[in-house]
């Protein structure tokens, strides 16, 4: 079973960072809780789905694929939605998200699912601000129900920048210069045989060009 941790982001952490890797607007409506269980119909860009959670931590959820017509009009009758923009990074062997909420207010976190037999051994990195993982009031549901709540403020260090820009660039706690090999040398061409090169495949280039022209140009009759 994997145990979802939440963080909160300081909001120009999140911005670099969907602003680097881009992001996949999501929207999610959610409906009043049932006894048992609840419910709550995803629009992703690709996928529409139903999901039911099947305890008061939705860590026992069943998801179902619906045509995106149907989910458009049951997120337009859910008592609640959220918007935000999800963000995919690898850090290590953890897939974690960032998450910029749009709706019902500006918001910016970090999800991450973790198996629980290794949560002892996930330690957050310096850009995750302060962990919020068993308060309610960040989870969607509450979000999107209930508003949001008062968000602390995230201080951004140098060594925090730092491992944000390492993790960006696929290269999470590399900060020092590494010797490399010396590469070989390829031996330099005299410019003649540069020259003829050059004459070789303008020659290819103008016989492909030659037969493509003749490819597409109208067949005599």
């Amino acid at each position: 079973m994997s145990i979802q941790r939440l963080f909160v982001l300081a909001p120009s952490v999140a911005r670099l960072i969907w602003k680097e890797g881009g992001g996949e607007r999501v929207l999610e409506g959610y409906f009043p809780d049932q006894p048992q269980r609840s419910a709550y119909v995803q629009i992703e860009e690709t996928r529409s789905s139903l999901n039911l959670e099947a305890d008061a931590d939705g860590r026992s959820e069943e998801r179902a694929d619906i045509p995106l017509a149907h989910a458009q009009v049951l997120l337009a009758v859910s008592q609640g939605q959220v918007e935000y923009l999800r963000t995919s990074l690898s850090i290590g062997s953890y897939e974690i998200q960032v998450l910029h909420f749009i709706r019902p207010s500006p918001l910016d976190l970090v999800a991450g699912p973790v198996p629980s037999e290794d949560e002892q051994a996930f330690y957050p990195l310096p850009w995750f601000g302060p962990e919020v993982t068993e308060d309610r009031d960040y989870r969607s549901r509450s979000l999107a129900l209930s508003g949001l709540p008062p968000a602390p403020e995230v201080e951004i260090t140098d060594a925090a920048l730092n491992s944000l820009l390492d993790a960006l660039e696929g290269r999470l706690g590399a900060h020092q210069p590494q010797a490399t090999a010396p590469q070989p040398v390829a031996p330099s061409k005299p410019a003649e045989a540069d020259d003829e090169d050059d004459q070789d495949n303008l020659a290819i280039e103008d016989s492909v060009i030659r037969e493509l022209a003749r490819s597409l140009s109208p067949r005599q009759r």
